[in-house]
């Protein structure tokens, strides 16, 4: 069942070819958007893009480097120069990186994933904000995780840089949404829990690990990428009008106070 809730929109979603970015993708186009994916793999998007218009929906697909200023920038004039408006984005790509104590991450590993998580997003908003400001405003939605809200580590080290990148895209999103809300314009955040993609298959792939993940989750058991994407669908959509500057936690209650 779908309600077009999306209806006559065009999306921007990076990260799209795979994982939460995909789901999001197929979810915007079954409500009616346009949607435009961004990442670094054609192929998996191609495949994507494929898909999306066998099910009647519109799609098409650039590959980008969301590190990239340049890339972003052409990304963003591609989208509005084929759509003619750019109404909703996603910015959702990301990249893991640094697991292990924080004095052993390495300079690079922390720059890398710094300039994907968190440069990227700012390269999203940058560029994304002065083109929906053209067609009268939009919606963003920002990918952090439930690490950018409460942390994770422990004796044997943890993911210092991922943490930091996540907490920073929340403070990001929180600026933005300040910034640019008396402007018909919203940004929110959404913080997922473990969740059943590609990039955290070898974790749950071993089955105590899984058991030791799931065990922390009050619902008992890991997000599937859609229960995401409709978390992510209900902030772009008109039914979150008056809700701005916010961080969803979508993580089971792994994080209720």
């Amino acid at each position: 069942m779908t309600t077009k809730q999306l209806e006559g929109k065009v999306a921007l979603i990076t990260g799209a070819s795979r994982g939460i970015g995909a789901a999001t993708a197929r979810l915007f186009a079954q409500e009616g958007a346009t949607v435009v994916l961004a990442s670094r793999s054609e192929e998996e998007m191609a495949r994507l893009v494929e898909g999306i218009k066998a099910n009647g929906g519109e799609a098409m697909a650039f590959q980008t480097d969301v590190a990239d200023a340049a890339s972003v920038e052409t990304l963003v004039k591609r989208a509005v120069d084929a759509c003619g408006r750019l109404d909703l984005a996603v910015n959702n790509a990301g990249m893991a990186g640094g697991n292990a104590p924080l004095v052993e991450v390495s300079e690079e590993t922390f720059d890398r994933v710094i300039a994907v998580n968190l440069k990227g997003v700012f390269l999203g908003m940058k560029y994304e904000i002065p083109a929906m400001l053209a067609s009268g405003g939009g919606a963003i939605v920002n990918l952090s995780s439930t690490v950018g809200l409460v942390g994770l580590g422990g004796a044997g080290g943890g993911i210092a840089p991922y943490i930091a990148s996540k907490h920073g895209v929340v403070g990001l999103t929180k600026a933005a949404a300040l910034e640019y809300a008396g402007q018909h314009f919203r940004v929110n955040a959404i913080a997922p829990g473990t969740t059943l993609t590609p990039v955290n298959e070898r974790w749950y792939a071993d089955e105590q690990t899984r058991q030791r993940m799931t065990g922390a989750i009050p619902m008992g058991r890991l997000a599937d990428p859609f229960e995401i994407a409709q978390a992510i669908l209900w902030l772009c959509s008109d039914a979150a009008s008056y809700v701005t500057g916010v961080t969803l936690a979508v993580d089971g209650g792994y994080i209720v106070p």
